[in-house]
């Protein structure tokens, strides 16, 4: 398959029932090595490897037989009136401290990626904040970082509202391209999560298609939901159409990134839950070829929805 799959590591610790191994973090990656379809650990940071040593997490993902693929940045909850966006500078600079050396241990586990998401980076209330000078520091930070680690990609995952933030800095795709505009470094990019574009009203693969038509697409976080929460549900398990034109989007744009499912089983067994996705990815994936077979490109040329509904339907086995 051309593209390689990494999985939540943070399922790994529910349903421990169901797990007889080690239930630390490196427990944890030894139980995402029995998924099957599953190559690449993406690890939160701090929070997984502060106070670790590099050579106890090489050791545990070449026990499981995964690679890392990416360090995803989580910051602490004392930078909760923001991270790139405090209001002090001096907790400005930790937090961009804190990200170079997200990126350090990216490289040192062979990872090529550093997904940023911040949890703080935004506003409640009207008249709070002043906007510009928030996209200002946001614009600086990530110049800082990407100048820091010039040869790994650094992608922001942009998510437009949250419990600690209702309104974040940047909170659509189309602002996160105008800042990949601003910010101006080559390995500046973005990673796009399923769930939070449908939290913003946006349409997933019309998504795709704008940022890897223009080669900024780093990462791709898949999942689902039912409407404005982040619910983490399977992939394609609730807008299964949307799924599909996704996956035709990446394929259409060429996307060299990893799949990363950012989902929530509360009550399945996580491995099994995990593989799912896997094989429901690959499923729609062979679907989307097949769908191009089929001559979905000609009505879409054509802009004829109800010839393309009739396709989807037929590549999908629905008649």
């Amino acid at each position: 398959f051309p593209l390689e799959f990494g999985s939540r590591l943070n399922s790994m610790k529910d349903r421990m029932d169901l797990w007889t191994g080690d239930k630390d973090i490196w427990g944890w990656v030894a139980r995402q090595g029995t998924v099957e379809g599953l190559g690449l650990v993406d690890f939160n940071y701090p929070q997984h490897l502060e106070g670790r040593k590099l050579e106890e997490a090489r050791y545990a993902l070449a026990s499981a037989g995964l690679k890392a693929g990416a360090i995803c940045m989580r910051f602490p909850k004392e930078m909760q009136a923001g991270a790139y966006t405090h209001p002090d500078e001096a907790v400005r600079k930790q937090a961009i401290a804190l990200t170079i050396e997200g990126g350090k241990w990216a490289k040192d586990l062979g990872a090529t990626e550093l997904v940023v998401w911040s949890a703080y980076c935004g506003y409640d209330y009207h008249f709070q904040a002043d906007y510009n000078v928030l996209w200002e520091r946001v614009k600086v930070a990530f110049q800082e970082v990407c100048d820091a680690h010039p040869d790994l990609k650094v992608s922001l995952e942009f998510k437009p509202t949250d419990e600690n933030t209702r309104f974040f800095a940047i909170p659509t795709t189309g602002a996160a391209m105008l800042l990949v505009n601003d910010v101006k470094r080559d390995n500046f990019g973005l990673t796009l999560d399923f769930g939070h574009l449908l939290m913003c009203g946006e349409n997933p693969a019309q998504s795709v298609a704008m940022v890897g038509s223009a080669g900024k697409l780093f990462g791709v976080q898949l999942n689902d939901g039912y409407g404005r929460g982040e619910d983490g549900l399977m992939f394609g398990s609730v807008h299964s159409n949307m799924a599909l034109e996704l996956v035709y989007w990446l394929q259409r744009t060429d996307f060299k990134g990893h799949v990363y499912f950012d989902t929530f089983p509360r009550n399945e067994d996580p491995v099994k839950e995990a593989s799912y996705n896997i094989q429901k990815f690959k499923s729609l994936w062979h679907k989307a070829n097949l769908l191009r077979e089929l001559g979905v490109e000609a009505s879409m040329a054509k802009q004829d929805a109800l010839t393309s509904l009739t396709l989807v339907d037929k590549a999908m086995g629905r008649e």
